[in-house]
């Protein structure tokens, strides 16, 4: 058999000239900053620090900490922040004594957890290394607060909302969740020069109007509906700059812009208002990529780059319009069409018919279920099964009651050379096809 999935990978070069803005306002350059890490250089780095035991990226919260424990100490001080709802410890750790302030926090959605494997191996980093010359110069120029699960009920159930259905990004102006208390207060303890705010978005988002999916997206957040630039959020810019020159070497043409209607409920928002100047990193999808493992390294090697161009002051070299060029995220498309086929459903008309499918589970391609039957010429899909000249025989499992088809079943079918199904090619049942 063919292989089935094909996706069109088309890199684009992004622009360089990441030199020439000059300082933003209220920045400080220093005289003789040194050369930034490579990207190559902070690569080969991960490799030397990921942590064992989060190669799934559905973890609990005691999983996690487990895996980090043994890096916490010693350079990396830890304390208890707060409760979730469910009476689980909210952990803040803490690196370096530099003048310049700067708070992380991942996982206030339960379900987007790679930047909280990547907080784990820059904890592993900052533990084991403190006498690399990055490390040193983040802990001399920075004192860097981290929130690595934010949400632990969440994550408990790898769910986004908390334990009480609440999105606790849309509680920075009530503060009626545990969670949401706890991160404002460490932000009101902390004062934050910088803010990173790390999530993960729907892997089914384009680049732009392009083909190419995004793998991150950037966003320096506005603090105020008319999305004004003042220097915190021209400083914010800068870092995005920053970050689109590191990741370029590993997802280039796959970075996008986020959205940045001003939300007033929003964290991400709302820090900017309350005076950090904040950058939003979302990781999106990377083709084989299944539990985030590249992009984990992604979301590190930008962190570390970022972080030391923080303590340094050489964030302020990167001109804004990098980040403001970007293409925004674009249109959301299917996981699966499934083209060409003639549908047999037992005891109806046969009908030639397209399917699309959705996965519950998209990076797993798991729990699909049918969301649109019928002509779909030009309907986009991350991945095409051309099953032209073959009948689709849904099982007896994606039929209701009175056995007819519909949108929102699940999707379990035969691929078969004719309709009875004696001489079957392939097997869908919610995942990936299988051959027979």
């Amino acid at each position: 058999m063919k292989r089935w999935r094909t996706l069109l990978l088309a890199l684009a070069t992004l622009p360089a000239g990441c030199t020439a803005g000059g300082p933003g306002p209220g920045a400080v350059v220093p005289t003789e900053a040194p050369a930034a890490p490579t990207t190559e250089a902070l690569v080969a780095l991960h490799q030397r620090v990921r942590v064992p035991g989060l190669e799934d990226r559905r973890f609990t919260h005691r999983q996690y900490w487990a895996a980090v424990a043994p890096y916490v100490g010693g350079n990396v001080r830890a304390r208890t922040a707060g409760m979730s709802a469910e009476g689980r410890p909210i952990r803040h750790l803490t690196f370096g004594s530099g003048p310049v302030r700067v708070l992380l926090w991942s996982q206030m959605h339960g379900n987007e957890s790679t930047a909280s494997m990547a907080l784990a191996d820059l904890v592993r980093f900052f533990h084991e290394h403190g006498d690399h010359p990055v490390a040193r110069r983040i802990a001399a120029g920075a004192t860097v607060h981290m929130i690595p699960m934010l949400n632990p009920d969440g994550a408990e159930r790898f769910q986004r909302r908390n334990a009480q259905g609440v999105d606790v990004n849309r509680d920075a102006r009530r503060l009626q969740t545990p969670e949401g208390r706890t991160l404002k207060a460490v932000r009101d303890s902390v004062e934050p020069d910088f803010g990173f705010n790390l999530h993960d978005q729907d892997v089914r988002v384009r680049v732009g109007t392009t083909d190419r999916g995004v793998a991150i997206a950037l966003l320096a957040p506005a603090f105020n509906a008319a999305r004004d630039v003042d220097a915190k959020r021209r400083r914010a810019m800068q870092v995005a700059s920053l970050l689109v020159e590191t990741l370029e070497p590993l997802v280039g043409g796959h970075i996008a812009k986020y959205d940045d209607t001003f939300n007033p409920r929003a964290f991400g928002d709302l820090m900017g208002q309350w005076g950090a100047s904040t950058v939003l990193i979302e990781s999106g999808g990377w083709e084989g990529d299944r539990q985030k493992q590249y992009l984990r390294r992604a979301n590190f090697v930008a962190l570390v780059a970022a972080l030391d161009a923080i303590a340094t002051g050489r964030y302020a070299a990167y001109d804004p319009s990098v980040y403001e060029s970007l293409p925004y995220n674009g249109r959301r498309v299917a996981d699966l069409l499934v083209r060409g086929g003639t549908v047999a459903v037992p005891g109806l008309p046969q009908l030639r018919a397209d399917l699309l499918i959705n996965y519950e589970r998209p990076l797993l391609e798991e729990e699909g279920t049918f969301v649109d039957i019928g002509d779909l010429e030009g309907v986009e899909a991350r991945d095409t099964l051309d099953v032209t000249g073959l009948f689709v025989i849904p099982l007896p499992s994606a039929l209701d009651a009175g056995g007819g088809l519909n949108t929102g079943a699940p999707a379990h079918f035969l691929v078969a050379e004719d309709a009875e199904g004696t001489r079957v090619r392939l097997r869908f049942e919610g995942g990936p096809p299988r051959e027979r």
